[in-house]
C-alpha cells in the first residue's frame, strides 16, 4: 500500500502507541498539587508538540508562575510510572511490521528520545525502526519540519520519497512543511 516510498515515518503517541490517555491522566494528576486543571480539547490541540511547551500554555492559562520546564519534567517522571504499565500498540503498528525489513523507517516524536526508545523497547518494537528523533532531538518543533527532515536524514531517504503517519495538526503540518507526503490517521 505504500511501497511508492523510500522511507516510512512514524509518530508515536497517538499514532503507533495509545499513549494519549495516559498523557491526559498524568497532566491531571500533576496540576491537581497546584490546584490547577486544563482543558482537554486545548491540550489536544496542541498534541505533537514538546512537554514543555504544553506546560507553558497551561500555566498562562492558569496566569500562574510555575516554570514550565520544571512542570514539564514533574509530569513526564509521573507519565514514566505509568505508561510501561498501560502502553498497547495502536491498529497502525500492522503497517509497522508489514513494512519491517522492506523499508527504512524511522519514529519522529514530540515525546523525549529516551521515553520514545523506552516505550518501543518495552514493546518489543525497537528494532522495527532505523531512527529515533525524540523532541530533545531537535531545536525547532512540530509543526516546523525539523524533526521529520532529521528522520529522513537518519534513514538516509530524500524528504520526498518519505511518507508520513500522524494523529496531530501539528504533525500533518510539519510533513508537509518537510516536502513529504502525510496521512492522518484520523481519517484511516
Amino acid at each position: 500500500m505504500y511501497d511508492a516510498y523510500d522511507g516510512l515515518i512514524f509518530d508515536m503517541d497517538g499514532t503507533i502507541l495509545d499513549t494519549e490517555p495516559t498523557h491526559r491522566k498524568a497532566w491531571h494528576l500533576v496540576l491537581a498539587q497546584y490546584g490547577m486543571t486544563f482543558d482537554e480539547t486545548a491540550i489536544i490541540g496542541l498534541n505533537g508538540s514538546p512537554t514543555w511547551h504544553i506546560a507553558q500554555v497551561i500555566i498562562a492559562s492558569q496566569q500562574s508562575d510555575l516554570d514550565p520546564y520544571r512542570l514539564a519534567e514533574e509530569k513526564t517522571a509521573l507519565l514514566k510510572t505509568m505508561l510501561f504499565e498501560s502502553v498497547q500498540p495502536l491498529p497502525l503498528i500492522e503497517v509497522v511490521k508489514a513494512y519491517k525489513g522492506r523499508r527504512p523507517m524511522a519514529v519522529g516524536t514530540g515525546s523525549e528520545h529516551s521515553m520514545a526508545v523506552g516505550l518501543l523497547q518495552h514493546l518489543g518494537l525497537l528494532n522495527h525502526f532505523d531512527a529515533i528523533v525524540g523532541a530533545d532531538d531537535v531545536k525547532r518543533h512540530k509543526p516546523e519540519p525539523d524533526t521529520f527532515l532529521r528522520c529522513a536524514e537518519l534513514m538516509g531517504v530524500p524528504p520526498a520519497r518519505c511518507v508520513v503517519f500522524e494523529d496531530a495538526d501539528f504533525g500533518i503540518q510539519a510533513a508537509r512543511a518537510a516536502g513529504m507526503d502525510a496521512v492522518d490517521v484520523r481519517l484511516l
